[in-house]
């Protein structure tokens, strides 16, 4: 049954929904896509054909997938109502519906049920939470979870395509710089402004995603409490989270630390872990974010006991933030609407 799907945005999420709609085979009748002004793009070698969004008639569209831009004047805040007063159901990847009550924020793998629920508008969860619930779906269906602890290394395209650019120039700013200098001499900082962060970020860590709040922790840190609840429909799980910005272009990484309700042992996770849908459970080799770059799964990898406590376990795992953690995701949910 071949449905006519809508884009919105252009940008790194944007393209990598085109992308994976073509790759997945996704059956679209009329594709349109919408962004601020009209142009032609390409992606892979296939041009698509803009519209300006505004004062566009959105009539015929039956799924319209948002890339997400947040905000005041974010593109669902100004137009899903649109969409959906003309018959179409919105997959939003921004952050401005997520925390509503009546819109269900869906990961496929851990609450596909929820998506009959939707009023007009499905939630596609943030990047970092979407990894660590379908890193953690199996394991809490199997055993439950009293707390998980997070730190998530954060590749630069979660901050957009252009933030990705910035890690490149910096870096053959550096590498230019130096190139006639010994290691013990090394020139380590750029010259003048960060083009897309509060500091330097090649060769650098930042320990900030998103604006502080008055307990010091970031946005993106909280999304990941309140997202990850939600999606588990269980508030009583203790949730914490460090997010940190690595000098990587894809892929996120999080080392997760868990502890389990059920007592439960290495082996029983790694079985869970097998049968999880979208994991890839990794006992031999190491995951690591340019191995998963491009590629659909979760990658799991170093589970293994806290030795001073009982049923916690430490594990890693890797995604590609762009893929699982946005587009794919997205996709996932308009697959399960024409099921």
């Amino acid at each position: 049954m071949k449905k006519n799907v809508a884009v919105i945005g252009v940008g790194a999420v944007g393209a990598e929904i085109l992308r994976t709609l073509k790759k997945r085979n996704f059956p679209v009748n009329n594709l349109r896509v919408f962004a601020r002004s009209a142009r032609e793009i390409g992606v892979d070698g296939q041009k698509y054909s803009v519209e300006a969004i505004g004062g566009s008639d959105f009539s015929g569209v039956e799924i319209a997938l948002f890339a997400g831009t947040e905000g005041s004047k974010g593109a669902s805040v100004l137009y899903a109502q649109k969409f959906i007063e003309k018959g179409a159901v919105v997959v939003d990847n921004g952050n401005d519906f997520r925390l509503k009550d009546d819109v269900p924020l869906v990961v496929p793998e851990v609450n596909k049920d929820k998506i009959s629920t939707h009023k007009g508008i499905i939630a596609n969860p943030n990047c970092t939470t979407i990894q660590a619930v379908t890193a953690l779906g199996g394991i809490f269906k199997n055993f439950g979870l009293n707390q998980f602890i997070l730190t998530s290394f954060q590749a630069t395209s979660g901050a957009g395509k252009a933030a990705a650019i910035s890690l490149w120039n910096e870096t053959k700013e550096l590498v230019e710089n130096n190139k006639d200098n010994n290691f013990d001499n090394l020139d380590k900082r750029i010259k003048g402004k960060p083009e897309s962060f509060s500091h330097q970020i090649a060769f650098n860590a930042i320990p900030q995603i998103g604006g502080f709040d008055q307990a010091g922790y970031t946005s993106e840190e909280m999304k990941v409490v309140n997202e990850s609840h939600k999606i588990f429909g269980d508030n009583s799980i203790k949730i914490s989270a460090t997010c940190v910005r690595i000098p990587v272009f894809t892929s996120h990484s999080e080392a997760i630390y868990f502890t389990t309700r059920k007592k439960s042992s290495i082996a029983e996770l790694e079985e869970a872990l097998r049968d999880s849908p979208g994991v890839v459970y990794q006992t031999k080799d190491l995951c690591l974010p340019v191995d998963a770059e491009g590629k659909d799964e979760v990658f799991i990898s170093r589970l293994r006991s806290d030795t001073t406590c009982e049923n916690s376990f430490w594990l890693w795992c890797v995604s590609d933030n762009l893929r699982k953690g946005a587009a794919l995701n997205a996709v996932q949910i308009a697959e399960e609407l024409i099921l």
